[in-house]
């Protein structure tokens, strides 16, 4: 395929991903999709024991940006400064539009919010978070990341899919430690897809131009 199609197929699958992102919070935000994200909650929010309390709790702060500057920084340190450079810059791109969009939304924290029909109180196991709750940045962070490094250093699919799955665990566990909504997580992983194709179309646009005036 040419350079030209295969751009179209990224820049439609991140349109695609916005698109759905959007269409999880417009659903999210109706009564029955409320009603349908507070039950999943509680579902993934209950206990399951100190072990599962532990790792979850440990693994979810790998989708922080600092964790994502400190891989960038082992790439550098290993002679792949380039790939931890665009690496971070989409994982930056990807924290500041969830900022955005967190003030834009201004979804409660499930901690804030009204108690669920039961009654049950949410277990929150980390630190209050700043900002409200959709879209999930831990997950979309790490996604924009992991997509972007993976594809610079020509990992095969299945390492590839490893690192996508590590961003969809962090964004359970963000549900697990009650800080997020399943709709948030989701929202928060289309979009990480989403940011990561642009912004890797964009710098494979430049690089094709750097070669061509180079030619």
């Amino acid at each position: 395929m040419s350079f030209e199609g295969t751009r179209s197929r990224s820049l439609a699958r991140a349109a695609a991903g916005a698109a759905g992102a959007l269409a999880v919070a417009a659903v999210s935000s109706a009564s029955l999709g409320r009603r349908g994200d507070r039950a999943a909650f509680d579902v993934l929010n209950r206990g399951h024991g100190p072990q599962a309390d532990a790792a979850l709790t440990g693994v979810t702060e790998l989708g922080s940006i600092m964790a994502s500057a400190g891989a960038a920084a082992v790439l550098a340190v290993g002679g792949r400064r380039r790939v931890a450079a665009e690496a971070l810059a989409a994982a930056g791109l990807m924290w500041l539009l969830g900022q955005g969009l967190k003030r834009v939304v201004g979804r409660p924290r499930p901690y804030d919010a009204p108690a669920s029909n039961d009654g049950r109180e949410v277990r929150r196991l980390v630190h209050e978070p700043n900002g409200t709750s959709w879209p999930s940045s831990h997950p979309a962070v790490l996604l924009a990341f992991v997509t972007v490094a993976g594809r610079r250093l020509g990992l095969s699919r299945s390492v590839r899919a490893a690192l996508r799955a590590l961003a969809v665990t962090v964004g359970v566990s963000r549900v697990y430690v009650g800080v997020h909504y399943p709709s948030d997580v989701l929202g928060g992983l289309l979009l990480g897809g989403a940011v990561a194709d642009v912004f890797d179309e964009a710098s494979s646009g430049h690089r094709a131009d750097d070669r061509g005036r180079a030619g």
